[in-house]
């Protein structure tokens, strides 16, 4: 079969999810979200977790013959290899499951499930689904949507970067253990310049928020592929900007949905502060080596030196 374009595979991964979403909704507070450890007491898993990503990997790879999955708990799963144009194995699917399931076994209703279609090396299709409020982003090559409308441009708020709403997950335990003292200086510069900060460790729905215009910039550091596949598609067809980087600094050739770190600011928003951040704690890790080896002595970076100008397209 030929591959199904972008608007077809947003449909395929919308169908998918929303056939997940009421177990996960009915599960949720309840005392089957009990979680178990993965890497570390920071790093939760739920038979939830195995169970919805399971039943995607069924409804994705059914629904398109052929095609592999990049999932968070099973990992590679699919047709083997990935051949020509249209043959066996061109769409993988990087699905996240729960995204967010800290807060999902803790009864904290900031949650999604992530499913995202990679064609050729490139995220064409995207959608963000939130199980609790039924809300749902998605995105292909021609927009961004919440349910079925268009997602619409919020004017940036008067006053500049002080006015902002920033969210991110920084700094958890693993930029502590890499970055030492100096992740928390400067995750107060971040406290200091913005009007506010939620750390609300839950990446797809920080860029669908930054999408939708409910918060206005999003810093994402040590991400992996499903926690930012679908929600950086939302920012970018939403108009936003995209910024990424890896341990030894900026990296602009790297597709968004493969880069370690993510800052992701809104349309017409600038956050050089953000910015700053992130080009401090890669210099930090540049100069420290291999993980755990970290003597932190990293200064708090000024308000000023984005990586990229903001407001220049990825």
């Amino acid at each position: 079969m030929s591959t199904p374009c972008p608007a077809a595979l947003r449909g395929i991964a919308l169908e998918a999810a929303r056939g997940v979403a009421p177990a996960l909704a009915a599960a949720f507070r309840t005392p089957g979200t009990a979680a178990e450890t993965k890497t570390n007491h920071h790093d939760l898993v739920t038979v939830h977790d195995r169970a919805t990503e399971e039943a995607l990997v069924a409804a994705l790879t059914t629904a398109v013959p052929g095609s592999t999955v990049l999932g968070e708990e099973t990992g590679c799963t699919g047709a083997e290899g990935r051949t020509g144009a249209d043959g066996p194995g061109v769409v993988r699917w990087i699905v996240d499951p729960i995204d967010g399931t800290s807060n999902f076994s803790h009864g904290f209703a900031m949650f999604s499930v992530s499913v995202a279609a990679e064609v050729h090396g490139q995220v064409v299709a995207g959608v963000v689904l939130s199980p609790v409020d039924g809300l749902e982003f998605s995105a292909d090559s021609t927009g961004a949507w919440l349910g079925r409308i268009p997602l619409p441009r919020r004017p940036a708020p008067a006053g500049g970067e002080r006015s902002l709403n920033l969210v991110t997950s920084y700094p958890a335990a693993e930029a502590l253990d890499r970055e030492g003292p100096s992740a928390a200086e400067r995750f107060a510069h971040l406290v200091q310049a913005h009007a506010t900060v939620r750390r609300t460790v839950s990446g797809a729905l920080e860029l669908a928020y930054v999408a939708a215009g409910w918060a206005d910039v999003a810093l994402l550091v040590d991400t992996n592929p499903w926690d930012v596949a679908a929600g950086q598609l939302l920012v970018a067809r939403a108009g936003g900007t995209l910024v990424g980087a890896d341990d030894a600094g900026p990296a602009p050739d790297t597709p968004a949905h493969l880069a370690r770190h993510l800052l992701a600011v809104g349309p017409g928003r600038r956050a050089p502060t953000a910015a700053a951040v992130l080009t401090e704690l890669t210099r930090v890790r540049a100069s420290t080596g291999p993980r755990g080896t970290m003597a932190g002595t990293g200064a708090v970076p000024g308000a000023t030196g984005p990586i990229t100008d903001p407001g220049r397209p990825r």
